[in-house]
């Protein structure tokens, strides 16, 4: 199996990484990706440690060997159940902070695999093919695919070819025997500058019009013409994990992907100028519950980390007994257990279809319609619940190792049942969980993550049965005179 040595390895390959105006040398040396790489690796040997061969991979239909969970099409709940427990250990390893981990995208190849049908319609067998045998390299090959699958956000007042210019957003430009070029910008690329292949499609309705910008493919992040730009990274160049224990080693980054002139061949085109089929990949095939099944299970993990470091900071300062303390306490945990409940139904109400399991797309959906609002409300609480303590840290752990002032911040700075530095370092653990840039961009994170709220709501509108519902209606208007 591809271990995390082998991993890292893979990633030293001329990929065009730009930060701070300059191109990255080596993603796997430069301050800003290598934690984040390192956290990544520890995910590949988890799934290749012998002990964990059962929970962590299944049989390749093709091959015999051990391949990744994430790869298998469940054909039942007890299938999800597999799935979701290999997602659960990854999620464990990162604390439900790196949440396009490579079992994500793997999520959403593995459900158009599980209905290659949808993407043949219309008289499109070839393209259903590609994406079955790129499945099926993936999961053989323990593939990391990263997606760009939003298009930039320059005038959203028109579609894709009513823009400026018709290269802003990632379309084709050129359709050649061999294959197709590509050209424009696509964001958001979570993990881009850490993975093997940029998965392009779009999730935006597109248009009459627009079918230049209405493909699905896949092409390696070192190739030609591919460029990415990350945001401001926020693993601290200089700064010791101490200060930042969660930022320095978990910041899977985000960026821009410019396509200039990519040449991609046929073999790895899935969806090609077609805005129906653009729209029916992520519905009409399981492709996008099985992702967001993955992304629940990463938040679900997250969650609990919350609820243990609220928990562990209650305790530290002795008010766990505190009857308000335990109030705001008890309504954490109940959202935290409601979450986790959500997720255990996507299984036991899994609808199987051609044979294949889907996740309950209507319990999936409201989750994630609840996780935009409900999030921000459970952060507060552990906001509420520190007061002062996060603005009266010393400035760094460079503090502690001062003779002159050392003194002072244990007597003063520490809590009563621990010593002055276990305590800030645990108030500093909550502090990149929740104030800094990464603990800010993990509250956007969340907010967005599925799409704008009022998208996901129309999922559940979509999903919801409303017949079984207005058939109660019926009954109650229908009831027999009162004698």
């Amino acid at each position: 199996m591809r271990t995390g040595a082998d991993y890292l390895r893979s990633l030293q390959d001329g990929r065009r990484v730009y930060l701070d105006g300059e191109r990255v040398a080596d993603v796997t040396k430069h301050p800003a990706f290598r934690q984040a790489a390192r956290s990544l690796a520890n995910l590949f040997d988890i799934a290749a440690d012998p002990a964990l061969r059962e929970r962590m991979t299944f049989a390749s239909p093709k091959t015999g060997a051990p391949v990744w969970r994430a790869f298998q099409i469940p054909k039942s709940a007890a299938d999800l159940k597999a799935r979701r427990l290999f997602c659960e250990t990854w999620a464990e390893a990162t604390f439900g902070l790196m949440g396009r981990t490579p079992d994500h995208v793997a999520s959403f190849f593995t459900g158009y695999a599980a209905a290659p049908q949808v993407l043949a319609a219309g008289g499109n067998q070839k393209f259903a093919d590609n994406v079955v045998a790129f499945y099926e390299f993936m999961r053989d090959n323990y593939v990391y695919a990263s997606y760009a699958i939003v298009p930039p956000q320059i005038d959203r007042s028109k579609p894709a070819h009513k823009q400026s210019d018709p290269t802003l957003h990632a379309g084709v430009v050129k359709e050649r025997d061999d294959g197709i070029v590509i050209a424009g910008a696509q964001q958001l690329a979570t993990g881009g500058p850490l993975s093997d292949y940029i998965h392009l499609s779009c999730i935006h309705p597109l248009q009459p019009g627009d079918e230049n910008y209405a493909n699905c493919l896949a092409v390696p992040v070192a190739a030609e013409g591919v460029k990415l730009y990350p945001r401001r990274p926020f693993a601290r160049a200089g700064n010791n994990a101490f200060d930042y224990p969660l930022s320095s080693r978990f910041d899977e980054s985000d960026a821009y992907v410019v396509f200039d002139n990519v040449f991609v061949p046929w073999e790895r085109v899935f969806i090609y100028r077609n805005v129906e089929l653009s729209r029916d990949q992520w519905f009409k095939t399981p492709s996008h519950a099985y992702g967001n099944h993955q992304a629940q299970v990463r938040y679900v993990t997250k969650l609990r980390f919350m609820a243990g470091l609220a928990q562990r900071m209650n305790e530290m300062t002795g008010n766990i007994a505190a009857p308000p303390v335990q109030i705001m306490m008890g309504e954490l945990a109940a959202l935290a257990t409601v979450y986790d409940a959500m997720l255990l139904a996507h299984e036991t109400a899994a609808p199987v279809r051609d044979g294949v399991a889907w996740p309950s797309t209507v319990i999936l959906y409201s989750a994630m319609a609840l996780q935009s609002e409900l999030n921000g409300r459970m952060l507060e609480i552990i906001r509420e619940l520190a007061g002062s303590a996060f603005i009266t840290l010393p400035s760094s752990a460079a503090d502690f190792d001062n003779p002159e002032i050392a003194a002072d911040l244990e007597r003063y700075m520490r809590a009563a049942a621990t010593d002055a530095k276990s305590r800030v370092a645990l108030m500093r653990l909550i502090w990149d969980f929740l104030g800094t840039e990464f603990g800010s961009r993990h509250a956007q994170y969340e907010k967005f993550y599925g799409g704008a709220s009022f998208l996901v709501k129309q999922n559940v509108f979509r999903n919801f049965d409303f017949k079984r519902a207005t058939a109660l209606v019926e009954r109650a208007l229908n009831l027999p005179e009162v004698e």
